[in-house]
């Protein structure tokens, strides 16, 4: 008698290459401003940090240059908290108490990303060179 196998048949690429695949479907078209506060000397600065590190890099800020984002370095032993202003007049705030940089970024691209228009793409027009080049 054998126990049966529950389970995954391959094993999973890691948290970093999960970071990476919600990284390359970031966009900052509908942020204005993003502001990451978090005091270093808390336990749980490190989610805040390694999102700002995430954040800032240069296929993320290339989505909006007129993004700003803003580290605020605090000593009053308060939790870590990014705080992201919208170009509609609305805000989202991350408590980054208890999250990880991956949870963090799934929520980004689930409720900031998601307001992403896509932009149509117009067939350019054929001209008469084109057109003898086909027959």
């Amino acid at each position: 008698m054998s126990i049966y196998f529950s389970g995954s048949f391959s094993r999973s690429a890691g948290v970093i290459s999960a970071i990476v695949k919600q990284l390359k479907s970031v966009n900052l078209k509908p942020v204005k401003k993003i502001q990451v506060q978090f005091d270093p000397f808390h336990p749980n600065a490190v989610t805040a940090r390694d999102f700002l590190f995430h954040i800032s890099t240069p296929k993320v800020i290339e989505t909006n240059l007129n993004c700003v984002i803003r580290p605020n370095v605090v000593c009053d032993r308060s939790e870590p908290e990014i705080k992201i202003d919208l170009v509609d007049s609305g805000s989202v705030t991350f408590r980054a108490n208890n999250l990880t940089v991956l949870e963090i970024l799934q929520q980004f691209n689930k409720h900031i990303s998601s307001k992403v228009k896509e932009e149509e793409v117009k067939p350019s027009p054929v001209t008469k060179s084109e057109k003898k080049k086909k027959w």
